[in-house]
């Protein structure tokens, strides 16, 4: 079933720069071939369920596994019968305020 997350894998206890451990993680989700964006929050990931929660288990755990307390908040749409959602929810709005 189509789903689609917004992610936040944060370290703690790592000091006061925390780049280059975000970017450990979002290696990870890049790596995965799901579609997914990065922003200064949150990174979204589309596709099936167990093929997005196995890539938020593996980006998590690239820190943990390294003693790094880590944080993970997450927030999920699962939508059956729709995919590419991460692009047209915004499609969708864009148009609305551009009077279409």
């Amino acid at each position: 079933m189509n789903t689609l997350v917004a992610v936040a894998i944060a370290p703690f206890g790592v000091g006061d720069e925390l780049a280059p451990e975000v970017a450990q993680v979002v290696q990870v989700i890049r790596q995965s071939g799901l579609p997914n964006r990065t922003y200064s929050m949150f990174t979204e990931i589309e596709g099936e369920w167990d093929q997005v929660m196995q890539v938020v288990k593996d980006a998590t755990f690239v820190l943990a596994e390294k003693g790094i307390r880590t944080e993970v908040v997450l927030k999920a749409d699962i939508r059956p019968g729709h995919t590419q959602t991460m692009t047209k929810k915004v499609q969708k709005v864009d148009q609305l305020l551009a009077g279409e």
